[in-house]
């Protein structure tokens, strides 16, 4: 899965973050992306699996070399914001001394993939497999395209958009899934074969084809996740139960966290002796064999550590706050509204109508607009809104969060 890059952090920087941001392109470690705060370095941790210790280098370093903003994104990513041009080769080179850092295709599997004893197939070495076939594929690929392998365990992965879904079914192989297309049920062999030959075609059509160009969506529930799940923001699941131990779940709220709240989990971690740090979907740290002192501690730190927390409900992105996209401060709403929420009722508060934080419907979404902030009843971000309001409205409890009144 990781391709070693060909040249120094340094030499790959260079020429790149004073160029115009390619559009579809995704930021990476060696290719931070401007934004409105500053460059956006992503990095992709090997196995999305790190100790208390590394993670708290890296936060320093995002003191250090950024605005110490952090955010763990929805697939699981680990993000940096605030990078200067002169700052951000200093920081990959450091990252990338630090960690194992993976580059190229992405490919995502579960964080607790080989220790999860509910897993119905181990899917490493489908991604192992992938991941070799394609590592001469990497530059002719958009930056978009990815695969997706789900072992069937405790951490369903099943929402996360992807051009290649494979997901383990019980005495049967895999269900592969290629764009829009319908599952077929293949062996360990045929589902690398077909990943490797449906990411062939994208390479050879080049870097603007995706898979739904390929295998377009014939139906409104085609694929591995069903529209009776497309408004679930957090499928919340607190102890995951692990070959040796476990593992405790906790979120940043709304994706992101100051470098000092970091470190200073990272300290009680490590005072509690957990070892190991997971990075996982939906802004979620897995931390393994946690102690319940650790899980109050988090709390205190602003955390979520609670199923019924309503800022699981709730997803918004920076907004005007750090992209330039952004008309309205969306995290800034998000954490005014989020006590207010209905149970059961998901928002999402979006800069813009791109709706980076979410692609999903909710059953509200505030947008950001030049002349107010739109409302989305049962929609998407990019939906045309029902009504406007300002922010004075929604400061005095204008937001009609059931019945779309």
């Amino acid at each position: 899965m990781t391709l070693a890059p060909t040249s120094s952090p340094r030499t790959l920087l260079t020429g790149i973050v004073a160029e115009p941001a390619r559009r579809g392109a995704c930021p990476t470690l060696y290719a931070p992306m401007q934004t409105g705060d500053g460059l956006l370095a992503r990095v992709r941790v090997a196995r999305a699996r790190l100790t208390p210790a590394d993670l708290a280098a890296v936060a320093k370093m995002a003191d250090q070399h950024g605005n110490g903003l952090i955010e763990i994104t929805g697939r699981g990513n680990l993000q940096v914001r605030g990078l200067r041009p002169d700052t951000a080769p200093t920081f990959a080179e450091a990252v990338a001394a630090l960690l194992p850092v993976e580059t190229g295709l992405t490919i995502d599997i579960s964080p607790i993939a080989g220790d999860d004893p509910e897993e119905l197939a181990d899917p490493r070495p489908l991604a192992d497999a992938i991941g070799r076939g394609a590592a001469g594929m990497a530059e002719r690929l958009g930056p978009k395209v990815s695969v997706v392998i789900d072992g069937g365990g405790q951490i369903c992965l099943a929402t996360l958009k992807a051009d290649i879904h494979l997901r383990a079914q019980p005495h049967i192989g895999w269900a592969v899934t290629l764009g829009g297309g319908k599952p077929q049920h293949m062996d360990d062999e045929c589902a690398v074969t077909t990943a490797l030959a449906a990411l062939g075609a994208l390479a050879a059509i080049g870097p603007e084809a995706r898979a739904t160009d390929l295998f377009p969506v014939r139906d409104k529930v085609s694929g591995p996740a069903s529209s009776a799940d497309s408004r679930v923001l957090v499928r919340w699941r607190s102890r995951l139960d692990l070959a040796q131990g476990h593992s405790r779940a906790i979120a940043l709220p709304f994706g992101a966290a100051r470098s000092a709240e970091i470190i200073a989990l990272c300290d009680a971690a490590m005072a509690s002796k957990v070892t190991r740090i997971r990075l996982a979907p939906e802004h979620i740290l897995l931390l393994d064999n946690a102690p319940d002192a650790l899980i109050a501690q988090a709390a205190e730190l602003g955390f979520i550590t609670r199923a019924d927390d309503p800022r699981n409900r709730v997803s918004a992105c920076i907004g005007s706050g750090g992209c330039a996209s952004g008309h309205i401060a969306a995290r800034d709403l998000a954490v005014q509204l989020a006590p207010r929420l209905p149970t059961g009722q998901t928002l999402h508060v979006s800069g813009c109508s791109k709706g980076c934080a979410h692609p999903r419907a909710t059953d509200l979404t505030l947008v950001g607009q030049a002349d107010g902030i739109g409302l989305v009843f049962a929609g998407r971000a990019g939906d045309t809104p029902s009504k406007l309001l300002d922010a004075a409205a929604l400061s005095a409890g204008a937001v009609p969060f059931q019945g779309g009144r």
